[in-house]
């Protein structure tokens, strides 16, 4: 057998004796990809992909007539494992979708090696760095970043990144990086994105159980997910100025972590009272997000693995969406049918603010009382903290983004689940 498998995709049944309706068939070095045409065809094209890469094929060829651009990627969605080794050769298409593809690949790989990346190996300043370097690379003359770290965040008022960052030895980072392609120092902003970059979270005194925090190296998924995004808007000729603020820190219990009873003051002067550490990540968003609110942007969308919440209502499969403004929500879940990623919108209303009472500040990190709807008094503390009363401001809650366990479409771990919604919607906002 060759040492590389075409593979086939097309729209006859498979031959008897492999199965009825036989995903796959093999005859030498090919496999057939059995996949009648219809709404599933990019969900099984995926399908196949994951069962190739579980048998432990590492090098496929895909062949024939029968792919599109959107089968082809779906196929290298699930051709995937986090041990890497895997070599898929995307075959004869035309030039622009070749140019598509590869601008995916670049970007959603970065995205889940980054989140399959070990706590050692991706900690707060090794996550800001990272990000900025890739950026970069895609656009070396426009793309200029710098980082605020430790005690300078304090100095500048970023509280909320300081406190949960502090119980660490390796200090929180803001990296604020600046997509600017027409070079003037004066062009508006016309975007932000803003990541939570929680590279390892413990869940401080809050703790979590060691089966909550064994993928808690995933925590800082929504700053991967940002980035990639902008990777792929840029490959793909965005031409407006962006940026980009993650918010990178450790949540460890130490003597110098910070304490339920605490009252952070932020800039915008709301007071918030820690009642969970483990609810940190709006915490150190509520600063990027007043960073990005500085720019004058017209529209701001952060992306963070926010709460369990969102997944209990979603599963891993689709994103949350969350805004003050409807049709902006739902112009975000459009743009994930579009580009072929699941999102949903859940609800968020003004009332939500009102269920973060505390007795000793102007809200608390976490709601009240029985009943409450956690995802969506999650985005109601993040709506504190952009302009406009949320209007121009997409919160998207990734419980999709990482994969506990594997499953018939993806493997273990980051799935860059996200980055095309993200990119569609800059694109939107961009003209």
């Amino acid at each position: 057998m060759s040492s590389i498998m075409n593979v086939v995709l097309c729209s006859e049944a498979a031959p008897a004796h492999w199965g009825e309706k036989a995903l796959l068939s093999f005859n030498a070095d090919e496999a057939r990809v059995h996949v009648p045409n219809g709404s599933e065809r990019e969900r099984k094209a995926q399908q196949a992909g994951r069962r190739l890469d579980a048998m432990g094929i590492k090098q496929v060829r895909l062949s024939g007539d029968g792919w599109q651009l959107e089968s082809r990627w779906a196929f290298a969605q699930g051709f995937y494992n986090a041990r890497g080794e895997q070599l898929l050769e995307w075959g004869d298409m035309p030039a622009d979708e070749l140019t598509e593809l590869e601008a995916r690949n670049k970007a959603a790989r970065w995205v889940r090696e980054m989140i399959n990346g070990t706590p050692e190996d991706v900690y707060p300043a090794s996550l800001a760095a990272n990000a900025g370097k890739f950026i970069q690379s895609l656009a070396p003359n426009s793309v200029t970043y710098r980082t605020y770290s430790g005690e300078q965040l304090k100095d500048m008022g970023y509280v909320g990144l300081y406190e949960v960052g502090r119980g660490s030895e390796r200090s929180p980072i803001m990296l604020e990086l600046d997509f600017n392609p027409s070079g003037e120092d004066d062009a508006p902003v016309a975007a932000c994105l803003v990541g939570k970059g929680i590279t390892f979270d413990s869940g401080g005194y809050s703790m979590k159980s060691s089966a909550g925090m064994s993928v808690m190296k995933s925590d800082m998924g929504g700053a991967a997910t940002v980035t990639g995004a902008l990777a792929l808007a840029i490959q793909r000729g965005l031409a407006q100025r962006v940026k980009l603020f993650l918010c990178c820190a450790e949540n460890l219990v130490s003597g110098h972590a910070y304490k339920l009873g605490d009252i952070l003051t932020y800039q915008n002067g709301i007071t918030v009272e820690i009642l969970n550490t483990d609810a940190e990540g709006r915490l150190v968003l509520a600063d990027g997000l007043l960073a990005a609110s500085a720019t004058g942007a017209p529209f701001i969308l952060d992306a963070a693995t926010l709460t369990g919440a969102a997944k209990m209502a979603l599963g891993r499969d689709y994103n949350a969406v969350f805004s003050m403004n409807n049709e902006l929500a739902q112009a975000t879940v459009a743009a994930a049918d579009a580009e072929y990623e699941k999102a949903w919108q859940l609800p968020l209303e003004p009332f939500h603010v009102g269920q973060l009472t505390s007795s000793f500040a102007d809200m608390a990190n976490v709601h009240g009382g029985e009943g409450m709807a956690g995802a969506s008094t999650a985005a109601a503390f993040l709506s504190r903290f952009v302009p406009d009363d949320g209007r121009q401001w997409v919160h998207l809650d990734l419980a999709g983004a990482y994969q506990k366990a594997a499953n018939d479409l993806w493997a273990v771990g980051g799935k860059g689940h996200g980055i095309r919604t993200i990119a569609a919607m800059l694109a939107r906002v961009c003209r």
